[in-house]
């Protein structure tokens, strides 16, 4: 992005920081942060904010409708985001002009389209529905980077997929083959899986993310595009007779929808995917059924049942095995840094 970044002060050690230098100096130490975590820690941190979005979501949907919730959701994202990501959006100006084709795919399919076509279809379909579609996403990615890149996996890796894949299946389908030959899909099935491949398409088109644009303005950038598209489509929602109801405790739970799963969970996504790389990012998602497991047991007082702790463990040999036998990941000019 353009200019340089924030001018030194003359005074090596001054008296007292600015406030305006708050959220800059907030920015240059969350960069330092989480630039050193492991992308895999990032990647796992993604699916459990996601998670948390779908208890939200389902806590909402009697008061939001979906359309609402994506528009809403991203609107207080970019709220909070703007005092962070401002000054390095002013300075990576000249990137976002000349890579606005870019930036603009990205956006309306990370942002816009992808997050409207799974709250439309969680309307239609079940949740359970939902969670077994989603975790076709590794499958996706690896398919697209095939047909589009010419990515191959290694045996084993294909192996790990496989493995996880199976566990995800084991918690659905709560170990009985009967209840997994029983799900039947529907409208909103459909809806969910073009959701699905609009978000492997997302993480594979990472790489063309602006070189040297910062992580923030990059992400402000695409939400802003992203909310413009849901725009017109909460209006029409409204409009047919699905009104917000607004409250304090749902205006909460949105701020915090926007910060964990939003803003966080994007950021990291983002940093892992450049990390490791599109094909094994993409097992990370198998967390999400996990996640939504332990979460039930812990704040639901729901029981873990055997076929729960087989499953998991077979999402976790799957991962490790996937990213244990990946080819590592060379820094290529289309990717962005996070300087």
């Amino acid at each position: 992005m353009s200019a340089a970044g924030p001018q030194r002060s003359a005074n090596p050690v001054p008296a007292r920081r600015s406030a305006a230098a708050q959220p800059q100096a907030w920015g240059h130490s969350f960069e330092r942060s989480h630039d050193r975590v492991s992308p895999y820690v990032l990647l796992t941190l993604a699916p459990l904010f996601w998670s948390c979005n779908w208890i939200a979501g389902r806590w909402l949907a009697h008061d939001v409708p979906p359309l609402a919730m994506t528009f809403w959701r991203w609107f207080f994202a970019l709220v909070i985001l703007a005092p962070f990501a401002w000054p390095k959006l002013r300075r990576d100006a000249p990137l976002v002009r000349r890579h606005w084709k870019a930036l603009l795919g990205l956006g309306i399919i990370g942002i816009g389209t992808h997050n409207a076509l799974s709250y439309l279809g969680l309307r239609y379909t079940t949740a359970v529905n939902g969670v077994i579609l989603n975790s076709f996403i590794p499958v996706m990615i690896v398919a697209l980077s095939w047909a589009l890149l010419r990515e191959r996996l290694a045996p084993l890796q294909v192996a790990g997929i496989a493995v996880s894949l199976g566990g995800v299946l084991t918690i659905l389908s709560r170990g009985s083959l009967a209840t997994l030959a029983a799900l039947r899909l529907n409208g909103g099935d459909l809806l969910i899986v073009l959701a699905m491949a609009m978000w492997s398409m997302y993480t594979i088109g990472l790489r063309y993310r602006p070189p040297g644009m910062h992580v923030l303005s990059f992400l402000f950038v695409i939400a802003c595009i992203g909310d413009l598209v849901i725009l017109p489509m909460y209006a029409l929602e409204s409009a047919l007779g699905l009104p917000m109801h607004w409250t304090v405790q749902g205006a909460l739970v949105l701020a915090g929808v926007a910060l964990f799963s939003s803003v966080l969970a994007y950021v990291f996504w983002n940093r892992g995917v450049e990390g490791v790389g599109a094909n094994v990012a993409g097992m990370f998602v198998h967390l999400m059924p996990v996640f939504g497991v332990v979460l039930a047991w812990l704040l639901l007082d729901e029981r873990l049942a055997p076929f729960h702790l087989a499953g998991i463990a077979l999402i976790l040999c799957g991962i490790v095995v996937t990213s244990r036998f990946a080819p590592a990941v060379s820094e290529s000019p289309t990717v962005a840094s996070l300087e």
